[in-house]
């Protein structure tokens, strides 16, 4: 019987940001192997600014657990695992890893496409570089590579691109300023969404949702009618090149989960939530059963507060606030409004949306077991 390849996906709780028992007791326990580990997305509990290291933290954690089991070294795990953590778990939200493996499997006789990964990373960018063309362009090459590797055929059956992409420090800054090279700002917090939106226009090059005649480096940041529907990106002090995972739908590859994505277009877009879940079979009218819970594997989601102020009209005073960031708002909201609807609150909502959907909004997709 031909052989193809088979995606599983497990969420894992994490006690703390260097808390990796729950993944290693899944590899203990023989329901996961770490060869077959090819990305970990984290939402660790940090500020998700500049100086979150919560996020540096959990990945060296990883190194030491994993490393070993690879017999590699732990520079070497980077080679062999995506790993993408993401500060921020405001409101309910529960810290936790989503880990994404490959397993060789028969292929069925069946018709229909399955989950497949597809991952990439950028050649390490100048602190120049960040926010503007070179990024966006790197990025857009990036996907591309990840989308072949994931055997996709089509940018259709793309639902998702998670990018970890770098950001400037005051150190960075300095670096490239004494070589005579201006970055595209001074402010190191400014400078993660600029980051996060050139990795986005990068997605949305890549998928052809963003004409490259409209991009330039002054669109950054300003044009906000230039989205990707299918990008998450977020920005961190752990890298300077950016990693890409590409998630979508293949007929190469076996198993039985699938993905879906929709646009949340505002911060309480529910509908586009159920346009989501029934994109993989779960058809639901109210906040998902226990049955349909076990169904779902990940949630996935964009959130940032609206530029105008309002939401539907009304007014919010998330971008008012001087004591919490307003995206660290827009994540509590987001992901209480989400985990209202799926009955849980291990939900990977990312802030910073950037170019991620359109102003106020952002991408949602699920993942989940096939009816």
């Amino acid at each position: 019987m031909a052989t193809s390849r088979r995606t599983l996906v497990f969420s894992v709780k994490m006690a703390h940001p260097g808390d990796t028992s729950g993944l290693t007791a899944l590899i203990a326990g023989g329901t996961v192997a770490a060869a077959e580990i090819v990305a970990i997305f984290g939402k660790t509990e940090g500020n998700g600014c500049v100086n979150d290291f919560t996020r540096p933290y959990a990945i060296e954690s990883l190194k030491t657990a994993l490393a070993p089991l690879l017999g590699c070294g732990r520079e070497a795990l980077a080679e062999r695992i995506a790993m993408v953590m993401s500060g921020g778990t405001e409101g309910g939200l529960s810290p936790h890893f989503l880990v994404f493996a490959e397993r060789a499997a028969a292929t069925p006789a069946r018709s229909g496409k399955r989950l497949a990964i597809g991952r990439a990373a950028t050649r390490a960018f100048l602190p120049e570089e960040l926010g503007r063309l070179p990024q966006i362009r790197e990025t857009a090459a990036a996907v591309r590579r990840a989308i072949a590797a994931a055997a996709i055929s089509s940018p259709d059956d793309v639902h998702f691109v998670q990018v970890k992409c770098p950001l400037l420090t005051a150190e960075r800054h300095a670096e490239a300023t004494a070589r005579g090279a201006l970055p595209a700002t001074h402010d190191t917090y400014a400078s993660m969404g600029l980051s996060r939106g050139a990795s986005a226009l990068g997605v949305g090059l890549a998928l052809g949702e963003v004409d490259e005649a409209a991009l330039a480096d002054d669109v950054v940041c300003r044009d906000l009618g230039l989205w990707s529907a299918r990008a998450s990106a977020s920005a961190g002090i752990e890298l300077m090149n950016s990693e890409v995972v590409v998630l979508g739908n293949s007929a190469a590859w076996s198993g039985d989960l699938v993905i879906a994505h929709a646009v949340m277009r505002d911060a309480i877009d529910l509908i586009a939530a159920y346009d989501a879940l029934a994109g993989i079979g779960l058809a639901v009218s109210r906040q998902l059963t226990g049955v349909q819970r076990e169904r779902l594997r990940a949630v996935l989601a964009k959130a940032d507060p609206a530029s105008s102020g309002r939401i539907r009209g009304a007014r919010h005073v998330m971008l008012d606030d001087s004591d919490i960031l307003a995206t660290r708002h827009a994540r509590a909201f987001v992901g209480g409004a989400l985990a209202g609807l799926m009955g849980r609150t291990d939900l990977f909502v990312s802030g910073g949306s950037e170019h991620q959907g359109p102003d106020g909004g952002g991408p949602i997709a699920v993942i989940g077991v096939a009816p």
